[in-house]
This record gives structure tokens, C-alpha cells and sequence, in this order.
């Protein structure tokens, strides 16, 4: 099967993603506006009867001082993974890229490797000798992703020794999914922990509304995210980000972002966004208030944005980033237990991978992150 690629215009992109059942919300053409400190290019992989096959968002970073690009593509490109010649697919790509000025290409292909229960991630919990997901057996394996991590090492691609790619993966590499397809939500919510469905009911007794906001609610979100930001210590995204995000995304399409509150006696006490590309839903962000968290505020949130995304058709609602760690003196232990009792399954994909077309600068790009 021989390839073309060329660069393509959004309207070919966006319709493109349109045919797919999902795709990730970071390969859509709108994400590269949401990224304005990156300059982008929309790829397209055509067969030999010029139909469009595949499709990439890349995001091209400056190195300072010199006229040399990072070339990245997260959780993309959007392409036949499983392709007997994997190689016609990205050495196009690679020599595409090096003619843009390129010195390193980084790329998440969109691919899982393992999947762990509910009831499995538990019992790893419960043993002590067990201190990550890797330690505990898959609850299912896709030998078909160990040959697509084995012919990228062939072909040159690189991943750093945590598998991690080289200055350590930008999206996650585990996440934690409730998958949607062929169950009732009799069925979803029966999969949730005791303490979830408690949680759900107490929210409930106690009053707690859960309503969808607009774009002039994007104030109120970011003073429940700066308290996050602070209570957990993090450095939070300006207002400016956000309101980009919704503006872009919408004008896409006007149900790929949708922004939730969880409100008790008229006051906001979580919040969240969410993502929204075919049949993938993403719980995006979150936040909450330091007051009010008797009434269980998130939980009611949750069930409620999980209950919207089956009403859409969903497949899988997606919590996104989880640590593999199941150390409870983790500090980011707390993440994976809050998921896990929405039954579920924590995902690992094969990570980022790192193609270094010129290794000097590559080296030096490594050394500046690290430093960073």
C-alpha cells in the first residue's frame, strides 16, 4: 500500500475525524488555537486512489535562539496503527517533518497496552509487596500494541528508560476509563463502590444541584480552580486559557466542551470540564471549594456528567490521568482511589515516543527540559 502525506486544510481534518467512532480531543484542528504558543500544521495520509486515510495535528515549538522546531503530536497521529507497514505511514511523516526545520519529532501513538479492573486494582491496593499497576497482572493485554512498541524501537523511534519518552511524557500514559458501550446505566452504576453510590445519595438527600454552565460561568470556574490550585499546590492556567479553550473548541463544534457545577443551597461548590470527540468523553478538569465537602459535591457531579455522556452515545467515559502508583504514602495515591470506585478500568497506553533527526539538538533539548 503506497502513502502520500501532505499538509491538508482544517475543513479536510475536521471531516475527516467527523468518520471516526472517537479520536483524541488533542488531534482535533481546534486544538492547535487552544496551543497558540505552538505553530501548527494539519497532516493528511492519502492512498493510492487519493482517499484520505489518516490525519495529524501537529504542533511545532521553536527552540530559542535558532530557527529548529520540536515537531509534537499528541495522543496522535490519527492513523492505522495496527498496519502491517507501519513504516509507510511514518517515514513520510518523519521526512515531511525535517523539511519543516524539525530537529525532533515526539508523537503519543493512541494505542493501549494493558487494562486493569476494578476488583484487581483493589486487591493490589490490599498487597503490601504491590507499589505499581505494573506490579499487579493485567486484567487484559493487547499483543497487538507489544508489536507496534517493537517495530517503532526497529525504525529508530526512542523511549526514555521510566518509559516515559525522553523528558518524560507530556500526556498521561495511564488513565482511568469507565467503559459505556453495550451497558445499562444499571448496570454502570452498579459497578461503583459502596462509598460512591453512598456518596451519590447523600449529595442527593442533601439537596446538591448539579446544572451546566456557559462561557460567562468560566469566571466562577476559575475562582473554585485557583482554590484547587492552591490547596493541591499546583501552577493553575490563567482565566484567559480557559475561555480560549471554550471559544475554539465550540466554534468547532458546539458540543465538544461543556462546563458542570455542583451547587448546594444557591453556592457553587465543584466544578468541571468536560471534552467531548465522537463517541470519547473526557471529565477534562476539576475543581472544588475547601468548604462544603460533606454533601459530596464531586460525586454528584461525576454521576451526573457520566449520565450525560450515555445519554450522548458515549463509549467510554473518560477520567483521564491516573499515577501508576499504589502506595498509599503516595501523594498522588489519593487520584486512583477516587477513580477506582467508579468501577472501571485503569488504561495504559505505549507512551510518547521520541524520533531525534538531529541528535545534538535533541541532546540539548533533553538537558534544557531536565534542568527545567
Amino acid at each position: 500500500m503506497s502513502l502520500t502525506l501532505r499538509t491538508i486544510s482544517r475543513e479536510q481534518h475536521l471531516a475527516y475525524i467527523q468518520t471516526l467512532p472517537a479520536a483524541s480531543h488533542c488531534q482535533v484542528p481546534a486544538w492547535a488555537d487552544v496551543k497558540t504558543e505552538w505553530r501548527s500544521e494539519n497532516l493528511g495520509w492519502f492512498d493510492k486512489s487519493g482517499e484520505l486515510v489518516g490525519a495529524g495535528l501537529v504542533l511545532y515549538r521553536q527552540l530559542p535562539k535558532i530557527k529548529r522546531y520540536l515537531a509534537y503530536l499528541p495522543e496522535g497521529p490519527v492513523i492505522n496503527w495496527y498496519a502491517p507497514n507501519l513504516d509507510d505511514w511514518l517515514q513520510p511523516m518523519l521526512a515531511h517533518l525535517k523539511n519543516q526545520g524539525a530537529f525532533s519529532v515526539k508523537m503519543g501513538p493512541p494505542v493501549v497496552i494493558r487494562r486493569w479492573d476494578a476488583p484487581t486494582i483493589k486487591a493490589g491496593i490490599q498487597d503490601p509487596d504491590v507499589k505499581r499497576l505494573r506490579d499487579i497482572e493485567a486484567t487484559h493485554i493487547e499483543p497487538r500494541a507489544f508489536e507496534v512498541a517493537d517495530r517503532l524501537r526497529k525504525m529508530g523511534w526512542q523511549q526514555g528508560e521510566d518509559g516515559g519518552a525522553g523528558f518524560g511524557d507530556v500526556q498521561p500514559r495511564y488513565v482511568y476509563q469507565v467503559p459505556l458501550a453495550n451497558r445499562s446505566l444499571d448496570d454502570v452504576l452498579k459497578g461503583f463502590n459502596q462509598l460512591w453510590r453512598r456518596n451519590i445519595k447523600k449529595a442527593e438527600k442533601a439537596g446538591v444541584e448539579v446544572v451546566q454552565g456557559g462561557y460567562d460561568d468560566l469566571a466562577e470556574w476559575q475562582r473554585l480552580y485557583e482554590i484547587t490550585a492552591e490547596r493541591d499546590r499546583f501552577r493553575p492556567r490563567p482565566l484567559s486559557y480557559f475561555q480560549r479553550m471554550w471559544t475554539v473548541l465550540n466554534t468547532e463544534d458546539p458540543n465538544r466542551m461543556r462546563l458542570y457545577f455542583a451547587r448546594h443551597n444557591g453556592v457553587n461548590l465543584s466544578a468541571a470540564t468536560m471534552l467531548v470527540v465522537g463517541g470519547h468523553v473526557w471529565y477534562s478538569y476539576g475543581a472544588s471549594d475547601n468548604i462544603g465537602r460533606e454533601v459530596r459535591p464531586s460525586n454528584a457531579m461525576q454521576w451526573r456528567m457520566l449520565r450525560d455522556a450515555y445519554a450522548m452515545g458515549a463509549t467510554v467515559y473518560d477520567l483521564r490521568g491516573i499515577s501508576d502508583s499504589l502506595d498509599e504514602t503516595d501523594h498522588l495515591f489519593g487520584l486512583i482511589q477516587f477513580k477506582v470506585g467508579t468501577g472501571g478500568e485503569a488504561v495504559e497506553y505505549v507512551g510518547e515516543w521520541d524520533f531525534p533527526l538531529n541528535k545534538l539538538l535533541h541532546k540539548a533539548l533533553d538537558i534544557y527540559m531536565s534542568r527545567r
